[in-house]
């Protein structure tokens, strides 16, 4: 069963993507820049397997790859394959869902590091999302299918429990955070591209069941925050930069969410390199300050430190290296500002 993590009293990480194509330098990057709070990043710049959603697609039944699109092939009966991944589930047979090293080019690099850090993050793809991007043969999202829909979150439960393992015998951290990418989520309550709740709780609640690590979401758009706070994630993940007004509607929740353990990694740092360069750490710094200040009245300071990540706000891809270092040493800094404010 999924856990909270330990406090992480406002240090600093990344999410998801970097622009890097050389796996041992976005990781000494990363160790560099984060090494209280290390992250294993994705690599999509390295090739169409490495990207959302591909990357997690290995074992997905009936998949097929054409024009640079993933399909589900509903053509022929898949049901051998579709019993398989429930058998697995139910007998807890995550070694057959690891990713290789075509796939997750950063993750295999950092295996064959000690990771000097009490804990180390990675993303895989989220059902939602990967369940919306995926098609049938007559171009239907594969998430509109129930049966289908439950086959992907036990797939995805599976290949977090192969991470969380990996991720905790071969780099020698004690605790793992495994977060689902679920841009898709802002569908929440979408009249033209619905996503029901109840379908994405039953998702989670299979992935929570086999990960005993830590388990969290993230997701850079505005969506129904009420409802993914009571789903009680270890970490929430969000474009703070752009949709934090939205986020503290819920501010009541929010707190209550702190109180309980949930840790929010407030995304502050555009990680579109463009808007980036139109701020400075200093305003960055202050529009965090902001955050904190109105969630005063609902949580002590104190609570809100040591329940808080500082992030970029999404994956950096379109930027270059030099572009990406800026970004992730402004989360960094403001972390330290931070935390020397709070001591």
């Amino acid at each position: 069963m999924a856990k909270m993590i330990s406090a992480p009293h406002s240090h600093a990480t990344g999410v998801g993507a970097l622009p890097h194509t050389d796996p041992a330098q976005a990781n000494a990057d990363v160790l560099s820049i984060f090494p209280e709070f290390p992250y294993i990043p994705t690599l999509p710049d390295r090739g169409l397997l490495e990207s959302i959603v591909f990357n997690d697609s290995e074992q997905l039944p009936g998949r097929i790859i054409r024009e640079d699109r993933l399909f589900f092939d509903s053509t022929t009966d898949q049901s051998a394959a579709m019993e398989q991944v429930y058998m697995d589930y139910v007998e807890g047979n995550y070694a057959r869902y690891a990713l290789h090293a075509e796939y997750a080019s950063a993750f295999f690099d950092m295996m064959t590091r000690h990771v000097g850090a009490p804990v180390l993050k990675c993303q895989v793809t989220g059902p939602v999302t990967f369940g919306m991007q995926v098609v049938d043969a007559e171009k239907r999202p594969i998430y509109y299918d129930a049966q289908l829909a439950d086959v992907l979150s036990k797939m995805i439960a599976l290949k977090a429990r192969w991470c969380e393992v990996a991720m905790r015998e071969k780099t020698g951290v004690s605790d793992t955070l495994v977060v689902l990418n679920e841009p898709y989520l802002a569908s929440l309550g979408s009249s033209v591209v619905p996503v029901d709740h109840e379908t994405v709780r039953a998702g989670w609640n299979d992935i929570t069941s086999l990960v005993e690590g830590g388990l969290g979401i993230h997701c850079c758009s505005n969506t129904d925050w009420e409802f993914l706070i009571s789903l009680d994630p270890a970490i929430l993940s969000i474009d703070a930069y752009t949709t934090a007004k939205e986020f503290l509607l819920y501010a009541d929740s929010v707190a209550h969410y702190m109180e309980r353990g949930g840790v929010v990694a407030w995304g502050i740092v555009p990680a579109e390199y463009k808007v980036f360069t139109t701020e400075t750490v200093d305003s960055l710094y202050e529009r965090y300050l902001a955050i904190r200040k109105q969630l005063s009245s609902r949580v002590t300071e104190q609570l809100f430190d040591a329940q808080s990540l500082v992030t970029p706000s999404c994956g950096i891809r379109f930027a270059d290296r030099n572009g990406s270092l800026a970004i992730m040493r402004a989360a960094a800094e403001i972390s330290r500002r931070i935390r020397a404010k709070s001591s």
